[in-house]
């Protein structure tokens, strides 16, 4: 993938009210805080109420002269439309604007470019990018040929013009390949986890809400904390002591977002089984967003899309530290509802008593005394279980452990 220099633009935002006015503004601000994590500079924003979005132009003729004049008046050099476009609309619009035109699913495709650092998630981005240029080579061949970087060219870069569909098909190709490689690899390390029987904690929740944070305050793992969204887009996985001897591993997602882009939910999906494959899920909410409750919405929402519905569910309410007045919020969706604070480390013990209560309910607690050629059964306890005491006596062993309920039967 190429990179381009980063390049500052002037954009005006552009969104469609269908009979929500509160939902639409809340959208664009959404946009808003998208279009400077990609480098640019709001200068205005447009919305219109209608039905439906413009089968053309995306908005009427009416607000397309409006913007003509906002264009003009601000100096903009691109419009940001709050929806993903067709090929005919992108077309249109840029006929009639004489600009650059962006729309979000475009805007989060380079966000998540310029944030890519690992392999894997170089190739689902680039996959992604070219699905989504594949549909719409018409509708960009005149804009891109005037490009000179900026938002909407990073990743694949420039080579972009010289590729027909067919060029795109076989990238396209080769890079699922590569993406099925790196599944094999992820899905060899998923049956190395469980055959070893130690549990997995997914963090999930909206871009933003502190779920890097959360990690690096339980585990020191040393991800990027950025108040931009998207500021981590691979997973990281670490061991958490929730005990002198339980252990379970935590792992990161990708933070999800509304009208997240069918093609990243397309790409990013071994990523997202992590959620899916994982035992227990910890769903970070950032309880100082006005948004809290739609965002928490979107996380369930992209969960049940995932197929993970079954699962023990920890919700923390977390940067408790910017609220002014703390208070218990509830999810009932959830088993535990735990106000936390990643700055402070508020309700992080809390959280790891939750956990270790998760994992008792598939545990069975035990007391024997094994005879001293049995000392095998005690190596599978430290390994599968939580030995909570032994003690060598002369009788034989004694041991105080719990243990998963399917090797119960061996010991």
């Amino acid at each position: 993938m190429h990179e381009t220099e980063h390049i500052e633009e002037k954009v005006i935002l552009a969104g469609i009210d269908t009979g929500n006015p509160d939902q639409a503004q809340r959208s664009l601000d959404e946009l808003a805080e998208l279009a400077k994590t990609a480098g640019a500079e709001v200068a205005g924003r447009l919305i219109q109420a209608r039905e439906s979005a413009h089968p053309a132009t995306y908005i009427g003729k009416g607000k397309l002269e409006e913007l003509k004049d906002l264009i003009w008046e601000t100096d903009a050099t691109g419009i940001i439309c709050d929806d993903e476009l067709t090929s005919a609309q992108l077309g249109n619009l840029e006929t009639e604007l004489s600009c650059r035109i962006i729309d979000r699913t475009l805007l989060i495709l380079d966000i998540f470019a310029a944030r890519a650092v690992s392999g894997e998630g170089k190739i689902q981005v680039e996959l992604a990018q070219l699905r989504y240029r594949a549909s719409r080579l018409t509708g960009l061949g005149r804009s891109l040929s005037r490009l000179g970087g900026g938002i909407g060219t990073r990743g694949p870069g420039e080579k972009k013009l010289e590729m027909d569909r067919r060029l795109i098909r076989e990238r396209i190709s080769r890079l699922k390949r590569d993406l099925r490689d790196v599944e094999k690899h992820r899905e060899l390390i998923r049956s190395q986890r469980r055959q070893s029987g130690m549990k997995v904690a997914a963090l999930v929740g909206y871009t933003s809400a502190g779920k890097s944070s959360i990690e690096n305050a339980l585990t020191d793992a040393g991800i990027l904390e950025d108040a931009m969204l998207f500021s981590t887009l691979d997973t990281t996985t670490r061991s958490l002591v929730l005990d002198n001897t339980q252990e379970i591993l935590l792992t990161d997602t990708v933070g999800f977002i509304r009208k997240l882009p069918h093609h990243l939910v397309e790409a990013f999906k071994s990523t997202l089984e992590e959620a899916k494959y994982a035992d227990i899920i910890i769903h970070v909410v950032d309880a100082s967003n006005p948004q809290m409750d739609e965002q928490m919405y979107v996380v369930y929402d992209t969960l049940r899309q995932l197929g993970v519905e079954d699962r023990p569910v920890v919700t923390l309410f977390n940067k408790q530290d910017r609220l002014e007045q703390p208070g218990r919020q509830r999810d009932f969706q959830a088993d535990y509802s735990i106000p936390t604070s990643a700055k402070t480390g508020q309700g992080l013990e809390e959280l790891k008593k939750a956990l270790l209560e998760i994992l008792r309910r598939d545990q069975i607690y035990i007391e024997r005394l094994y005879d001293f050629s049995e000392a095998g059964k005690i190596q599978l306890i430290r390994s599968r279980g939580q030995l909570i005491s032994e003690e060598y006596v002369p009788e034989g062993i004694k041991v105080k452990a719990y243990v998963p309920k399917d090797i119960y039967g061996r010991l």
